[in-house]
């Protein structure tokens, strides 16, 4: 029997035919099945964002370098060349730390299973965050931990350093069951598209160069077991992944 096209009671259009559902006199039509939304990024997503995030890391300091280097085949001021090569000097320890850091917090930074020192690891995590703005205090016991429990927390470190905009103080912790990372600093706040990617309610599309960091974090928080949170605590900023809610005891610093 041919169908012929009809708006039914629910505002919806569709073609009549013997398959209509009929209710109490109202007409309504199947709706087509919408494919469920993935809830996770796909890994070539993942990774070309992430590589993105790094870049924007080093391109400050690469261009600083390239901005003296320039300098220096130009000017024959002796003073003009000693402030272009403190330059290059600075900019290139600068880029090292950065790239050393991204290596361990978003890099393979060794074999699958590899396990990293945290005392090294907390040494990178000062190098790169410096002393010009935010101050690391790295309350983490020097021992030897699998590298997805280091990634965790350095990416945590990062969370929270972004809470502070106006520069501040981050402590990191290890906690019973897990990590505990503290930000205190004028202003501190936790910005709406971060809470939305922790929590799990932002969009996929709206990731992007910046949002993939919390997201990432977020991954390696789920893949250890942990759940990861991020509250305001007076003035501060707090972000935990631990195990159990009622153990968060910071583990006593070794020697």
């Amino acid at each position: 029997m041919a169908g012929y096209a009809r708006r039914g009671d629910d505002g919806q259009c569709g073609i009549v035919t013997p398959d209509l559902v009929k209710q109490k006199g109202r007409i309504t039509f199947r709706k087509k099945a919408q494919p469920m939304q993935s809830s996770l990024l796909s890994d070539l997503d993942l990774a070309a964002l992430l590589c993105s995030r790094v870049c924007h890391d080093v391109i400050s300091p690469v261009g600083a370098i390239t901005n003296g280097l320039e300098l220096l085949e130009v000017e024959d001021d002796e003073a003009m060349r000693t402030m272009a090569m403190d330059l290059v000097r600075k900019s290139a320890r600068q880029a090292s730390a950065k790239l050393k850091f991204c290596r361990i917090a978003f890099g393979a930074a060794g074999s699958a299973g590899a396990i990293i020192d945290m005392g090294e690891a907390g040494d990178v995590a000062k190098a790169f965050v410096g002393e010009e703005k935010i101050r690391l205090d790295w309350q983490v016991p020097r021992e030897n931990r699998p590298k997805q429990q280091v990634k965790l927390l350095l990416n945590m470190m990062l969370i929270a350093m972004g809470s502070i905009p106006r520069g501040g103080v981050v402590k990191a912790e290890a906690v019973e069951g897990g990590f505990l990372v503290r930000a205190t600093g004028e202003g501190a706040k936790i910005f709406e598209k971060t809470e939305q990617v922790l929590k799990g309610t932002v969009q996929l599309e709206e990731i992007d160069a910046r949002l993939i960091q919390p997201y990432y974090t977020k991954r390696l928080a789920a893949a250890a077991g942990l759940p990861l949170t991020m509250v305001i605590e007076g003035a501060d900023v707090v972000v935990r992944a631990v195990a159990a809610a009622e153990a968060a005891a910071p583990i006593a610093q070794a020697g």
